[in-house]
């Protein structure tokens, strides 16, 4: 019997077409919309590739909610929201505040609106550790009962307020239910280099920067500030592969289908260790044997100093961990990155 129809919104991005694949593979049906303003309509045809299943695709914006009811008409079998779609760039969220806040906030807005009347059971919210802030000492590595701190960046306030538009949705007795997850770093590419991260523009990532400058597309990559209170200066991060953070995915769908104690719940998804930015260009250099042009410049507006998350509810719980080792994940961007550049030749 075949599994049900799950809605992957943003799913050609980086971490929705992993999760297409996982979601597939463990054989759900995926109906994917995006509207391609941070990635390519050729992702379809690499998850195709790796599952030999082709999902649908629906090329509309979340922000047009008639266009967004008209997808959940013509697949009327689909139980499950995983919500990825959202502008994601901490740096242009300062600079284009308003923006983010229509996007990020209406676009679930309409998804929320139109679950309950097309019998959608449960959304898998895709959040971030920058709900956190800052944790303080005491809050390292960062559970999910750390204090929400003020954001620093409009796209971490935008992560706060749709958290708080489900739980208060869910509240008001709404027929769904939630799970919310917060993640970290996600890094990496699929093994097969059929998909991978692929940024429109100037990477705002720091992974798709080091393998670009190892290609000699960039000159030199910056590191941000060296001057912070780490061991090496340079802020830390909980960096997880993307295919084990879309493996979470999966695991998070399956609970919410087959009911969960409370209508809503809350995950860490990390690795539950902490990585300089210069402890990943060095293992990045080590692990691929290619040497990396950087250089330190000044702190970046809206970085965080340090975080990585305390991940236990995500393994007790979901029965989910991340596993794969530091060197393999970055042997899959490096070589995402020379199919890139095979593509294009």
């Amino acid at each position: 019997m075949n599994k049900p129809t799950i809605l992957v919104t943003g799913g050609t991005g980086f971490i929705g077409s992993h999760t297409t694949v996982e979601l597939q593979q463990a054989g759900y049906n995926v109906v994917i919309v995006d509207n391609l303003s941070n990635s390519n309509a050729s992702v379809v045809d690499g998850i195709e590739r790796i599952t030999g299943v082709r999902p649908a695709f629906h090329q509309i914006d979340l922000q047009d909610k008639a266009a967004t009811e008209r997808v959940m008409q013509q697949h009327d079998d689909i139980v499950g929201v995983i919500h990825f779609a959202a502008s994601k760039a901490v740096g242009e969220s300062v600079k284009e505040p308003l923006m983010y806040y229509r996007n990020n906030i209406l676009s679930l807005l309409n998804v929320l609106e139109l679950m309950p009347k097309y019998g959608v059971k449960g959304i898998i919210f895709s959040s971030s550790c920058t709900v956190y802030g800052q944790p303080d000492a005491q809050h390292l590595p960062v559970t999910e009962e750390a204090p929400i701190q003020k954001a620093l960046s409009p796209y971490g306030n935008t992560k706060q307020i749709n958290e708080e538009i489900i739980a208060d949705y869910i509240h008001s007795g709404a027929p769904i239910s939630s799970i919310v997850l917060r993640y970290f770093n996600p890094i990496g590419a699929h093994p097969s280099a059929e998909i991978g991260e692929l940024p429109i523009g100037v990477p705002a990532n720091l992974i798709p920067f080091v393998t670009q400058t190892a290609a000699g597309i960039r000159k030199e990559l910056a590191i941000f500030g060296n001057d912070y209170g780490t061991p090496d200066g340079t802020c830390i991060r909980d960096y997880i592969y993307v295919v084990d953070l879309a493996k979470a995915h999966v695991k998070a769908m399956e609970r919410v289908l087959q009911g969960m104690p409370t209508p809503l719940e809350y995950f860490n998804i990390g690795t539950g260790r902490g990585l300089s930015t210069l402890e990943v260009v060095e293992a990045f250099e080590r692990a691929t044997g290619v040497k990396v042009n950087w250089h330190f410049a000044p702190r970046r507006e809206g970085d965080i100093e340090k975080v990585w998350g305390n991940v236990d509810k995500a393994n007790k719980v979901l029965g989910w961990q991340a596993d794969t080792p530091l060197d393999d994940i970055l042997r899959s961007a490096w070589r995402w990155q020379q199919h890139l550049e095979e593509m294009n030749a």
